[in-house]
């Protein structure tokens, strides 16, 4: 192994043991607080007079992607709100009744034009009353006469009351008005509530999808949620501890009132609060009033002491809570970077088998027998192949499987097919070849034009040892030819090595002037003869079973000579049919023949004899 491999698979080893040990933090098993709170809750209309922000953040947390694990925490957290809700606006209106505001000179202003517009309006309503009566009680004249006034009359009752209502209206806005801001707070009250009762929380079911990017979309929308909830923890505890300061300053309050019951500025006299410990039969009219004033105060103290102690009580319950729902959301998370760690572990795996397969294959390259070329021809493929296995099984960790698994197939297919078209049609041209007009290794074949002899034939490739033209003594040129199989396919070969596969060779001598060409066209044509019969026999007979017609059943194989006038002498052409892989034998048989033949004539050396061609 390489220096390099060796420390890259020391570094891999080293974050399998850090994700080993994430994982093994991550799988312990933890208690699932749970809540037997049922409760729905709504969307709630903001208000401007109480403070509703524990029931618009438990609205919001609500309204995110809820498990049924956060389910009974959010239902709980809603139950609460709404329930502090409540409290908020019953304090609200309990302060507006107990301590009206303190009118502003714009508010005092306001308020006399209301009062004079009340005092306008019940004139025009005792004005309208009168002339109704009246009119009901005319007749003729009177009464069309007194129809006018009255419909003048309502027109001014209408101008009245759309004074006291705008008056009304302005002085609700300068805070002057505590039955309006009351009336105000209840309407809100009552709408919040009516939209809590129609509310539900949703459960959203999520669908565990493998992949580190949705894990990491997961744990991103659990770590929102997680800091949402840490942040209305606060909150609640915040409240809870104003409220408890309110509690205290209350409880202060009432303790001094318990020692000095009347207010110095509700005292009249000195002698009031001498009187004031007195039986209440001795007591006088305005004794009792003050004495009342005062039980009604301390009256009202007790019950904001005891809203105030339900308040806190809510608060620190919704504060609980949301620590709770905080641990079932980092339960959460805990699940999600387990199995992101399973996918970082798949990674980290497949990437230390790429190392040591890596390695392996090279030591076991480095052991055959093959040249240094090929060894490197094959590391390369061997590393390449590995690298994009690996490159491949990785982004299937990262991404995840596609979810349109069959369409991507197809159109994976499609694009295979279109791109490894010629190694398709290669490997269906393998069959064609494997089949009985196929091609053999040894078989002496052209292919496009190439002639060789077959030394190697794959599923994909046939490789010839390229010679010369069948003409030439068909010595090897040490050229290595490589085809597609496709060719059996869409193409043609030529095999002339398979039995019955016959072919034209021809025999040419030249002559000099001044011989006779007859007695040696004699003796070739007879040896020619002698040398082809039987072959010829056998081509005919061939020939006649492979096509029954009448043409292929009148061709004959018997030797045929031409004989021709050239410049120097006569050319004597003898052509003869004999098989592909006995040409050259029988054509050096031939032109020994020749030349003996020659030599016996006593014809002058060297006769001239041209290279022969083949058909």
């Amino acid at each position: 192994m390489k220096p390099k491999q060796r420390i890259a698979g020391i570094v891999v080893l080293l974050l399998l043991g850090a994700v080993a040990y994430g994982l093994f933090r991550t799988g312990l098993p933890e208690n699932q607080p749970a809540l037997n709170a049922k409760a729905q809750m709504g969307v709630a209309a903001q208000a401007p007079i109480v403070d509703q922000t524990p029931l618009l953040t438990a609205q919001r947390l609500a309204q995110m992607p809820t498990s049924s694990e956060e389910q009974p925490f959010a239902e709980e957290a809603l139950r609460l709100g709404d329930h502090e809700m409540d409290l908020a606006f019953a304090a609200a209106v309990r302060d507006a009744e107990e301590h009206p505001p303190v009118l502003s000179a714009e508010a005092n202003e306001i308020q006399a034009r209301l009062q004079h517009a009340e005092r306008a309006l019940e004139v025009d309503q005792a004005e309208v009353a009168r002339l109704t009566a009246a009119y009901e009680k005319a007749s003729g004249e009177r009464k069309d006469a007194l129809d006018d006034q009255l419909d003048v009359a309502k027109a001014q009752l209408e101008l009245d009351q759309d004074e006291v209502d705008d008056a009304r209206q302005d002085l609700i806005r300068a805070g002057g008005d505590p039955k309006g801001r009351i009336q105000s707070m209840v309407e809100e009250h009552e709408a919040a509530s009516h939209s809590a009762d129609s509310t539900h929380v949703a459960v959203s079911n999520t669908v565990d999808q493998a992949g580190l990017i949705h894990r990491f979309q997961q744990w991103s929308t659990l770590h929102r949620k997680q800091l949402l909830l840490w942040q209305a923890k606060r909150e609640a505890e915040s409240a809870a501890a104003a409220f408890s300061a309110k509690h205290h300053a209350l409880e202060a309050q009432i303790a001094a009132n318990k020692k000095n019951p009347i207010p110095a500025e509700e005292q009249s006299n000195p002698a009031q609060t001498a009187t004031s410990s007195a039986p209440r039969a001795k007591l006088s009219r305005e004794e009792s009033s003050a004495l009342v004033k005062v039980t009604k105060r301390r009256s009202s103290d007790a019950k904001a002491l005891a809203a105030l102690d339900k308040r806190i009580d809510d608060q620190k319950q919704l504060a609980e809570n949301y620590s709770k729902w905080i641990e079932a959301v980092a339960a959460k998370q805990r699940t999600v970077v387990h199995g992101g760690l399973i996918g970082l572990t798949y990674i980290l795996f497949i990437l230390l088998i790429g190392i040591f397969f890596d390695s392996w294959l090279e030591r076991l390259l480095g052991k055959t027998s093959l040249d240094r070329r090929q060894v490197e021809t094959m590391r390369t493929l061997t590393r390449v192949s590995v690298q994009v296995a690996a490159v491949l099984f990785i982004l299937l960790v990262i991404f995840g499987p596609p979810s349109q698994l069959g369409t991507i197939l197809g159109l994976a297919g499609a694009g295979l097919t279109v791109a490894l078209k010629d190694f398709i049609v290669g490997f269906l041209g393998w069959f064609v070849l494997m089949g009985k007009n196929g091609v053999r290794l040894g078989d002496w074949v052209e292919i496009n034009g190439v002639t060789g002899e077959v030394v190697e034939l794959g599923m994909f490739h046939t490789v010839l040892l390229e010679t010369g033209n069948w003409t030439d003594s068909g010595h090897p040129t040490g050229r290595r030819v490589t085809f597609t199989n496709s060719y059996a396919i869409e193409g043609h070969y030529f095999n002339f090595s398979t039995s019955g596969q016959w072919m034209w060779d021809e025999l040419q001598i030249v002559l000099p002037t001044g011989q006779d060409p007859y007695p040696v066209i004699d003796a070739i044509q007879k040896k020619v003869a002698e040398a082809t019969t039987e072959t010829a026999k056998l081509a005919e007979k061939e020939w006649q079973n492979a096509a029954s017609s009448r043409q292929m059943s009148a061709l004959s194989a018997a030797p045929a000579i031409n004989v021709k006038p050239v410049i120097g002498g006569v050319e004597i052409a003898v052509r003869y049919i004999t098989r592909a892989n006995e040409r050259y034998q029988l054509r050096a048989k031939l032109y020994q023949a020749a030349v003996d033949l020659l030599g016996s004539k006593g014809a002058p050396p060297p006769a001239q004899a041209s290279a022969p061609s083949s058909n």
